[in-house]
């Protein structure tokens, strides 16, 4: 139901939005100061575009799970967010490191923080949208 990919949607959005403040907010705070030159300054990033980003990232999460995952459960959803997590954080870690000079450790820590989001919007997903 729209209803429920609605609802699906504004919870990761809001999770994710919480999940990415506790990861990059704070745990990996010091390493991006210790790599300012790689980033625009604080008042120069568009948390407008970032949120907007983020959004559109969970619905296309939520669409792809009710439309292409058969057998709706927890426990499907839980596997499609870790698939889809792992897929995505290579992409973004390890593709990332591959041409911008950040430490390797912040390549691991992207890989397993989108690891770890994306697993978690499998379980919620797959809480709330049954058939």
């Amino acid at each position: 139901m729209l209803k429920h990919s609605i609802l699906a949607t504004v919870v990761i959005f809001i999770v994710w939005s919480i999940m990415d403040f506790v990861i990059h907010g704070l745990f990996l705070q010091e390493t991006y100061e210790a790599t300012a030159s790689l980033w625009r300054p604080m008042d120069e990033m568009d948390m407008p575009l970032m949120h907007a980003v983020t959004l559109v990232y969970a619905v296309c999460f939520v669409v792809l799970y009710d439309v292409f995952v058969g057998g709706k459960s927890i426990s499907t959803g839980i596997k499609f967010g870790a698939l889809f997590g792992l897929a995505a954080g290579v992409a973004m870690g390890f593709g990332s490191y591959s041409y911008m000079p950040i430490p390797l450790s912040l390549a691991v820590s992207w890989l397993v923080g989108t690891l770890l989001e994306l697993t978690v919007a499998g379980a919620i997903v797959g809480a709330i949208i049954k058939k």
